[in-house]
């Protein structure tokens, strides 16, 4: 075994352990726990990726995605101030149940089309002069703008969308407060004291002289 592929190995491993670290009860109940996990696989894919020789995915990786997208996300978490006592112990439901058998099916129905597709492949030079642009941002630039172009404004949307939503949430616990009563009357007295009246220093005097 090389050392690019146990490199490959040691970052797929820990892109899926951060991945079930983040969903897990124990370390997932914390939505900024879950959100550090997540920086964490966002990371290890980021490897991945200089790996493939894709260097501005690379980068892509670590300065849009672990880096704005999740100080984005860290705001919304914050935005939205959950307390203890609103997030609820991890129960069972018939819900969680369909969503984890669906998420299994498409997850073996991934992995069969990776499987036929990949059948007799075989390992590509990616120093061969014919691959000389591959991951550069010309060419993943000219692919973005053209040939999924719809995606990539899809995507966009959706994390405006994202984004409204949780201030929508957050919005609905806002209490708005009228304005504030006047002190009552014994309080107003208490701040001019007599014995000052009668030494006859200001009430906001302290003995200095100006």
């Amino acid at each position: 075994m090389s050392a690019a592929h146990l490199i490959f190995y040691v970052l797929g491993t820990g892109a899926v352990l951060s991945s079930a670290l983040m969903l897990l009860p124990n370390t997932g109940r914390n939505p900024i726990h879950s959100a550090l996990w997540l920086i964490a696989s966002l990371f290890c894919v980021a490897g991945v990726y200089a790996l493939l020789s894709a260097h501005l995915l690379t980068a892509l990786q670590i300065i849009v995605y672990a880096g704005a997208v999740m100080v984005l996300f860290t705001f919304v978490i914050m935005l939205l101030n959950l307390s203890p006592s609103e997030i609820q112990e991890p129960k069972l439901s018939p819900v969680k149940i369909i969503g984890g058998a669906l998420s299994l099916f498409v997850l073996g129905k991934l992995t069969t089309a990776i499987a036929l597709v990949t059948q007799g492949a075989r390992p590509v030079d990616l120093h061969h002069h014919a691959y000389a642009e591959f991951g550069t941002v010309k060419a993943v630039g000219k692919m973005l703008y053209t040939s999924f172009m719809v995606p990539f404004e899809l995507a966009s949307v959706l994390l405006l969308v994202a984004a409204v939503g949780a201030v929508v949430l957050a919005k609905k616990s806002l209490h708005y407060v009228d304005a504030p009563e006047p002190p009552p009357a014994k309080l107003t007295r208490l701040a001019h004291r007599p014995e000052d009246a009668q030494e006859g220093t200001p009430p906001d005097s302290h003995g200095g002289h100006h």
